[in-house]
């Protein structure tokens, strides 16, 4: 089964084509341009190389957050519209696992970490043993010196990924964690790792259509909190 993958959660956009567990074309671009002029170009391309179309993908799969707002809402309504009328399956896979999907050949502790601004990171804590990933936490928003208190508890390598790498290794190497360094090409979003999830989830029945995959969002977007804390201070100053 020919799986395509996207995501576009963070500054870069990666596509992956992947037939079952076999990577046929892996295309990753980090040049500043939005995702929305990416995204299609790249799977087109790919798939052509491949000599491909969208008729032979069988199952499509998406990164849906957390993350960038728009960058998740570019993904998730390309996979709508390529899976639109076609009856393909679509897997929604959360940008935290595919993180931590990239680390599961380390043992320790993985910590995706993606920048959520306001000295805070979208992240959830897992296990690695032996190429397997246990999740200890849920996806969350978490202050990094709360992230801190956390990892204290564990006595093993911990590994950072995602976006917020820099800001968080920093962070906690401040307050005394000792962060290991992460394989730079294992830190950023990887469209493979999306696969890979997909490709599970879809073998335990975890799929929908396009009417069903949507954004997952750990907070507001900036704009409904400001437009919300503009309300209550006018409530306040009546």
């Amino acid at each position: 089964m020919i799986v395509l993958a996207f995501d576009s959660t963070a500054k870069a956009a990666s596509v992956a084509v992947c037939d079952n567990e076999k990577l046929l074309a892996l295309y990753n671009i980090d040049n500043g341009l939005t995702q929305s002029e990416l995204l299609l170009p790249m799977a087109e391309n790919m798939l052509k190389c491949l000599k491909l179309d969208f008729c032979d993908v069988g199952l499509l799969a998406c990164s849906v957050g957390p993350g960038s707002f728009t960058g998740v809402r570019i993904g998730v309504s390309l996979v709508k519209g390529i899976a639109f009328g076609k009856n393909i399956p679509c897997v929604s896979v959360s940008t935290l696992d595919e993180l931590a999907e990239n680390l599961a050949g380390l043992d320790g502790i993985i910590a995706p970490c993606m920048d959520a601004r306001r000295n805070q990171v979208y992240n959830a804590l897992y296990r690695g043993r032996n190429g397997m990933l246990e999740k200890l936490t849920p996806d969350r928003a978490i202050s990094i010196s709360d992230l801190a208190k956390e990892l204290k508890n564990y006595d093993e390598p911990i590994f950072l990924s995602g976006d917020g790498y820099e800001v968080a290794k920093c962070g906690l190497t401040e307050l005394g964690i000792d962060v290991k360094d992460t394989p730079k090409l294992l830190i950023t979003e990887n469209a493979f790792s999306v696969a890979r999830i997909a490709l599970r989830k879809y073998e335990k029945g975890e799929y929908g259509n396009d009417l069903e995959i949507a954004p997952t969002y750990l907070r507001m977007p900036q704009a409904e909190r400001e437009r919300l804390e503009k309300l209550a201070k006018e409530k306040e100053n009546k």
